[in-house]
């Protein structure tokens, strides 16, 4: 199972139900996106919950007003079928409405952090 489409998923189900926080197993590349998320306003808070083994990542849902600040999210890169782009190809998502999440050689990054930082990437998703 895919474990990132997994995750945007129960944001934007957690958001459209109207719950104040979405919880899934943790893991560090989870956690990289749920910084990168907070970072650029996405969800309101993310925290590592539980022990050695059986650990969750909480993260907060953010509101504007009664809707969900993420309303629609795009997997872009599959495990069947990656998707890749350079720095010079990489794009304002919904004219900076959105959110564009890529793997890179330096960790995960923000579309925009990563075509400043000029390094190219996996595309995982895009978020608005």
């Amino acid at each position: 199972m895919d474990q990132i489409s997994d995750m945007i998923i129960r944001i934007k189900n957690a958001g459209n139900a109207g719950q104040s926080f979405a919880s899934m197993p943790f893991s560090n590349m989870k956690e990289q996106i749920a910084s990168v998320l907070f970072q650029h306003g996405y969800i309101a808070s993310y925290a590592k919950k539980g022990k050695k083994v059986v650990k969750t990542l909480e993260l907060g849902i953010l509101y504007d007003g009664k809707t969900p600040r993420i309303t629609n999210v795009v997997r872009m890169s599959k495990p069947s079928c990656r998707f890749y782009m350079k720095a010079s190809e990489i794009k304002p998502v919904r004219n900076n409405q959105g959110l564009l999440v890529l793997s890179t050689p330096k960790g995960i990054m923000a579309g925009s952090d990563a075509r400043k930082a000029q390094v190219g990437g996996e595309v995982l998703f895009k978020i608005w």
